[in-house]
C-alpha cells in the first residue's frame, strides 16, 4: 500500500541541486551566526518578528542567517518524547477509522503548537514549523518536508506510514536538507528525559547520505536524479546520527541483511567529509553468544573514499557495529555461509 502510494502522481522536479551540501559553504565563517543563536539563548517565541531581527540583523548572507535560526532552534526547542509516544498510540488506535484519526489530528495539530509556543516542546513537526516560519521572516524559502525517518531500531513496522518532517531551505538559488529534530539532542537513557547535544552534521546534509534514513512523501525533495525506492529504504543499513558528522555518503553494502561466504570479506565503502581522515576504525561484532571489539583486516583511505574490508572466518549470524574515531556509524547483519 505504501509502495502504491508514492507511485500515483510520480513527478520528479529537477531542481539542479544533486550536490547541494554544506560543503558549498566551505568559505563561510559562521562564528558570528553562531554567536547570535547562543547570546539569544532562551528567547521566546512569543515575537517571532523579534526574535529573527536579533538572530540576523547583523549577517551579510541568507546562508548565515538560516544557520543562526537553524541552530536557535536546535538550541531552544527541546524533543517532547512524551507527546511523540502519545500521538503513536492514537494514531495505532485509530488507523482504521479514518474519522477518528482525522478529529485526532486536528486536535494533536492545536496541541503541538500550543505546548510549543508555551513551554518551548514539540515533536518534528514543530521543529520543522518553527525553522519555516523563521525564514519566512527572514525572507528565506524554507519548506517543511514530510515522510519517512527510518529509526535506529531498523523495525520495519516502524514505517507503516510517515512518521517525520524536516526542512528543505533554499540558499543562493539551490535546495538544501537539514533534520533539526534529531540535530537537537537526544533522550537521556538513565531519566528518558531530552537532553540538548547538537549535532552539527545534520545541517545542509548531502542528499545521498539523508535519503539513507530520510524517505519523503513529495520525491522532488530528494534532491537527487537518482530516486531510491521504499524497499531498498526500508532494507537499507542502519545509519546512526554520528554518521552524519563525517560522511558525506554511504556507498556499501547498500543493504542491513547480507550474505556472505565463510573466509570471505564484508567490504564497506563510505565518502568522507572533506578533511576528514579516519584514523581508529573498529569493529564491535556479537555472533548470537558473544560480543567482541576487532580491528578491521584493511583499511584504506584515498582522499575522501575510504573501504573498510573484515573476514569473516565461520559460518553463522553476526551483528557488525562500526566506529569511526569512537564515534558509531553503522550496523551490518552478516550470515556467512559455507
Amino acid at each position: 500500500m505504501v509502495r502504491r502510494f508514492f507511485l500515483l502522481g510520480f513527478l520528479i522536479i529537477s531542481l539542479q541541486i544533486s550536490s547541494a551540501q554544506s560543503q558549498d559553504f566551505e568559505s563561510i565563517d559562521f562564528k558570528k551566526a553562531d554567536q547570535l543563536a547562543l547570546q539569544n539563548r532562551g528567547a521566546k517565541l512569543d515575537d517571532m518578528p523579534e526574535l529573527v531581527y536579533n538572530l540576523t540583523n547583523d549577517l551579510e548572507t541568507d546562508v548565515e542567517r538560516f544557520r543562526a535560526i537553524y541552530l536557535w532552534v536546535c538550541t531552544n526547542v527541546k524533543n517532547d518524547y512524551g507527546l511523540y509516544a502519545k500521538n503513536k498510540r492514537k494514531r495505532n488506535r485509530f488507523k482504521d477509522d479514518s474519522l477518528k484519526l482525522e478529529a485526532w489530528n486536528e486536535k494533536f495539530a492545536k496541541k503541538i503548537f500550543s505546548t510549543l509556543l508555551r513551554r518551548k516542546r514539540t515533536i518534528c513537526t514543530g521543529y520543522a514549523y518553527t525553522v519555516k516560519s523563521l525564514c519566512q521572516l527572514a525572507n528565506i524559502d524554507c519548506e517543511i518536508v514530510n515522510g519517512f525517518g527510518k529509526p535506529s531500531s531498523g523495525n520495519p513496522e516502524d514505517l507503516e506510514e510517515p512518521n517525520h518532517s524536516w526542512n528543505a531551505v533554499k540558499l543562493d538559488g539551490k535546495w538544501y536538507l537539514s533534520d533539526p529534530t534529531w540535530a537537537s539532542g537526544i533522550q537521556d537513557p538513565e531519566t528518558g528525559r531530552f537532553k540538548f547535544n547538537y549535532n552539527d552534521g545534520l545541517f545542509l546534509v548531502s542528499p545521498q547520505l539523508f535519503a539513507i534514513n530520510h524517505f519523503p512523501i513529495e520525491q522532488r525533495w530528494f534532491l537527487m536524479d537518482s530516486i531510491p525506492t521504499f524497499d531498498a529504504f526500508v532494507n537499507a543499513p542502519i545509519i546512526y546520527n554520528d554518521a552524519y558528522k563525517l560522511l558525506s555518503n554511504h556507498i556499501s553494502p547498500q543493504r542491513l541483511y547480507n550474505e556472505i561466504k565463510r573466509d570471505s570479506s564484508l567490504s564497506i565503502d563510505y565518502e568522507l567529509k572533506p578533511n576528514i581522515n579516519a584514523e581508529n576504525v573498529t569493529l564491535t561484532i556479537d555472533d548470537g553468544n558473544t560480543t567482541y571489539n576487532r580491528l578491521p583486516d584493511t583499511v584504506e583511505q584515498n582522499n575522501n573514499s575510504i573501504n573498510i574490508k573484515y573476514k569473516l572466518k565461520k559460518r553463522g549470524f553476526y551483528d557488525i557495529h562500526l566506529r569511526i574515531d569512537d564515534l558509531l556509524i553503522a550496523t551490518y547483519v552478516v550470515r556467512v555461509i559455507p
